[in-house]
């Protein structure tokens, strides 16, 4: 295997409000797991790093020292976490140290990419479907 991809998205109604996070890992073409749940009361930016978080947490005993590409489609998510932005939150500033944290245990292999809501559509409906 060469690298996986995962898929994140973080929302929240009312912002904030009640959360929920989704991610998708795919191997190649194939996806090998999803998951949406509710993360209780949050900011949408909290969720959305919660969900690198949760997936992260996935992944940390199944591929390590494997490429990994995030995508996400929260441009400033995206941003602070390749250090194009700083961190100024308090709350997200814990979770991006958290992040990177778990980025140097599983070998520092991990790249952000920013897409369009178009391309994260199931990790979207994980969302969705978790806060319905």
């Amino acid at each position: 295997m060469n690298k996986i991809e995962i898929f994140t998205d973080g929302g929240s109604r009312g912002n904030p409000g009640l959360g929920a996070i989704g991610f998708v890992v795919r191997e190649g073409e194939n996806i090998v797991y999803k998951n949406g749940e509710k993360i209780g009361h949050c900011t949408n930016n909290e969720a959305e790093y919660q969900a690198v978080i949760r997936a992260l947490e996935y992944v940390q005993n199944k591929y390590k020292k494997i490429p990994i590409q995030f995508y996400l489609d929260s441009e400033l998510v995206v941003k602070q976490l390749n250090g194009e932005y700083r961190v100024k939150d308090k709350k997200l500033k814990v979770l991006f140290i958290k992040i990177r944290e778990m980025i140097i245990a599983l070998g520092g292999a991990v790249v952000f990419t920013h897409i369009t809501r178009e391309k994260n559509k199931t990790a979207d409906a994980l969302v969705n479907y978790a806060l319905d």
